[in-house]
């Protein structure tokens, strides 16, 4: 059969609520034109992001019903250990309550002042737990990946020639480790090949620099192994995701992705000495080392999860159903990031708005239109999320993209929904000359996209 169905039924609903644009015109004013400070009730369909906005499976449910709440030595935390050993190899386990969680114990370790973490690119919690740290944060993204309109299968890959002259130019002595992203955020939620890998595994081994991955969408990007890299084509998802980690030291997960959950994450370690500090920083942080942050319920769940999001009917049902939102847009002339990545859709802001200016912010003003349209809420991922300011002059310093991003929930929404999200996109587009750029009234020193506020400025 030609047409891909969802690979389940539904057994559960929540209503939505609808509202009038004349109710929107007033949220989004009190939320400072910020999506992320609008209360969800407001909002019709949610792809602020895919973290922990998964529906959970009835075995999902019915394992948090089996959950151990014993503080140390749960018989879940025992089966999420073994679970997750199973997929990535690594010798040690970390439960944590989410990514991040597992990034601040990491780089609180590895990090600190004069320190690089090269990545193919940072998302934003890396980036702010790197530098945090005091260390640097260093993209090092591979050249197609820049070009929004440019298609190649593998535009997440790490630029491993750049990797290896950034090593001799800062010293491998100064860079305690590596990392690659995947599936690659930033970049578009786009696939890094199992050669590029392999590649920059050899690279760290030649300098003595440990591997790790940031693995949130692993079995996302096996999918596009699997389907795109020649000699992968039979074999398993689990297989590609078990040669996937064999080359790397360690690894962190928000399990909120691809564990299909709506908490947690964990830090996978074959260090003996860093697993050890890593563990005795949980204890402190985050709990003790078989709960880590979170409950023996939510321990099942993610168990669970990686189980299921190694189906590879879920797998296609999931890929493509970015991909039918992306070539709608495409044909309809709309500038996304092409190919549709794994599990959102990236508006080329620069293309869709040219009349906004970078310091204006055309990504933002885009996700505040579509908010206005249709109360959807999407995600700025450019200047506001990514741009620095120039320490003499306190010009914005603007990132090589300008997008806006439309994460699909996992197993949540329907045809029916995305038709409508398509309907409210091409509305913005016709009339995108009408745009207005912004200007922040208030922002943190970090992580600012999170709370900050802004004006529209009548150009």
């Amino acid at each position: 059969m030609k047409t891909i169905i969802e690979p389940f039924k539904i057994k559960s609903v929540e209503p939505i609520r609808f509202t009038t644009k004349e109710e929107r015109e007033n949220i989004l004013t009190e939320a400072g034109y910020n999506p992320f400070l609008i209360r969800a009730d407001d909002v019709l369909i949610d792809l602020l992001t895919d973290s922990g906005t998964s529906a959970m499976s009835a075995k999902q449910w019915s394992g948090i019903m089996e959950g151990d709440e014993s503080y140390a030595g749960s018989k879940s935390f025992y089966r999420f250990e073994s679970t997750v050993k199973k997929v990535t190899g690594h010798k040690y386990i970390i439960p944590t309550h989410q990514g991040r969680a597992a990034e601040k114990i990491l780089f609180s370790i590895v990090g600190g002042e004069g320190k690089f973490i090269p990545n193919n690119t940072h998302f934003d919690t890396t980036r702010a737990n790197v530098e945090f740290s005091g260390a640097t944060a260093v993209d090092l993204l591979n050249e197609i990946g820049k070009h929004p309109e440019k298609r190649a299968p593998f535009k997440g890959n790490m630029d491993v020639e750049a990797l290896e002259k950034f090593i001799e130019k800062v010293g491998a002595e100064n860079v305690p480790l590596a990392m690659i992203t995947i599936t690659n955020n930033s970049g578009g939620g786009q696939p890094v090949s199992m050669q590029n890998i392999r590649e920059t595994k050899a690279v760290c081994k030649k300098y003595g620099i440990p591997l790790f991955i940031d693995a949130c969408r692993f079995a996302e990007n096996a999918y596009f192994i699997k389907t795109r890299e020649d000699g992968y084509k039979d074999k398993s998802i689990l297989e590609i995701a078990q040669e996937t980690f064999s080359y790397a030291d360690g690894a962190t997960m928000s399990a909120k992705k691809d564990a299909l959950v709506n908490i947690g994450g964990f830090l996978s370690l074959n260090s003996d000495e860093l697993a050890m500090k890593c563990r005795n920083l949980l204890i402190v942080t985050e709990g003790f080392p078989t709960y880590g942050g979170l409950a023996g319920r939510d321990l099942e769940a993610v168990a669970q999860g990686l189980e299921e999001i190694l189906d590879i009917h879920y797998l296609q049902y999931r890929i493509r159903s970015i991909e039918y939102l992306g070539e709608k847009l495409v044909e309809n002339g709309v500038p996304i990031i092409e190919p549709p990545g794994g599990h959102a859709i990236y508006i080329d802001a620069k293309r869709f708005a040219p009349q906004i200016p970078p310091h204006q912010y055309p990504g933002q003003s885009i996700v505040c239109e579509l908010y206005l349209e249709a109360g959807i809420r999407a995600v700025e991922i450019g200047s506001v999320m990514f741009g620095k300011y120039d320490e003499k002059t306190g010009e914005l310093i603007p990132p090589p993209m300008e997008l806006v991003r439309l994460a699909i929930p996992r197993r949540v929404y329907t045809q029916s929904h995305i038709d409508f999200v398509l309907e409210a996109i091409l509305e913005v587009f016709k009339n995108r000359g009408k745009l207005k750029g912004l200007e922040i009234t208030y922002e943190a020193p970090m992580l600012r996209h999170f709370t900050a506020k802004f004006r529209t400025i009548n150009n």
